[in-house]
């Protein structure tokens, strides 16, 4: 795996006519050159070294580059090296080299219906969330998702169960009234918070803490290895453990670069981040105990509210929005029971 390499791609392509005047020969020669052509590739988040976004990553770019016999160079850039979210998604629309973590929460913007494999308390467990981005309903919003300019190369990524940590304690949706809380930038986060009585402020992840800080915002809302590596604990007082939303979250890549892939490289980095996302659930539980731990060591009050409450206020969002297909949820809901 190459480190702090710049963004660049060596992909060449032949003259028609050079490729006319080829003989068998030469031809054979051409395929031969092919695969051992290297394509560079940048793998981008907003993560901090260390949580289990960035172990992954760079456990797929190490499986990428072996299976690829070094034909795939993948470099990693964590804490939105290449840009925030938006930044570095127009980048691949534009037909960079890179592939993107982003959330279907984001994707909303693109297919609509991609967001609600984000809603609060849509699933039981994460295994339900995997099993919907193995239906046919799921590949039709992929098929829609690559004609906007952009593709999934992987979807099994757990990226964690998403708490409320703010400066005042939160044991019922009651307590979110007027409550200003940092959310991604979509509007299936800001919604969301809406319909539970809060009042959402969309910023980046990176400038969190400075808000916390600052009194911009009186808590926040991620899985706790982020709320750990955005130092948020060190200016709030309180977690409460709302479970509001189960995420995994798709790694994208423009089609445009997609296509200047050959196809068993393709293959190859669809399989091996498959393979390097497979221990990403048992990796985020593991960081969950420990920051638990820590977080109560560090004088954390850690409340496990009863979720129902927020669940019931919760769903709300499906009678504010009006973005999705009619009866999507239960929709969703059906394609579970049938599984």
């Amino acid at each position: 795996m190459k480190k702090n390499r710049g963004i660049k791609s060596v992909l060449f392509l032949l003259p028609a006519a050079l490729l006319a005047a080829c003989g068998n020969g030469d031809a054979e020669e051409g395929a031969s050159a092919d695969e051992e052509e290297v394509y560079e590739i940048s793998i981008a988040h907003g993560n901090q070294p260390g949580e289990p976004t960035t172990e992954v990553a760079e456990k797929w770019a190490e499986l990428a580059e072996e299976e690829s016999d070094g034909r795939l160079e993948v470099t990693v850039y964590p804490s939105s090296q290449l840009g925030d979210e938006g930044d570095v998604v127009e980048q691949a629309i534009a037909g960079n080299n890179v592939i993107i973590m982003t959330g279907y929460d984001y994707l909303m913007d693109y297919v609509q219906d991609l967001g609600i494999l984000t809603a609060p308390y849509l699933t039981e467990d994460f295994e339900e969330l995997i099993y919907l981005t193995t239906t046919d309903w799921f590949d039709g919003l992929h098929d829609d998702l690559k004609e906007q300019g952009l593709e999934i190369v992987a979807t099994n990524n757990v990226y964690g169960e998403r708490h409320l940590m703010t400066n005042d304690e939160v044991l019922t949706p009651d307590d979110l009234n007027g409550m200003v809380i940092r959310t991604p930038d979509n509007n299936m986060a800001i919604q969301s918070f809406e319909a539970m009585g809060a009042s959402p402020t969309a910023l980046p992840l990176d400038e969190l803490y400075t808000s916390l800080q600052q009194g911009v915002v009186d808590g926040a809302e991620n899985p706790l290895p982020v709320l750990e590596g955005t130092n948020a604990h060190e200016v709030t007082n309180h977690l409460a453990l709302t479970g509001h939303q189960k995420f995994i979250t798709p790694w994208v890549a423009g089609t445009t670069f997609m296509e200047t892939l050959p196809e068993d490289l393709i293959t190859i980095l669809q399989e091996t981040g498959d393979e390097a996302m497979e221990d990403s659930e048992q990796l985020v539980e593991e960081a969950e105990e420990e920051i638990l731990q820590t977080f109560e060591e560090e004088g954390i009050t850690i409340n496990e509210v009863d979720q129902e409450p927020f669940e019931e206020e919760a769903m709300n969002l499906y009678d504010i929005t009006d973005q999705w297909s009619e009866d999507l949820y239960d929709h969703v809901q059906q394609l579970l029971e049938e599984r």
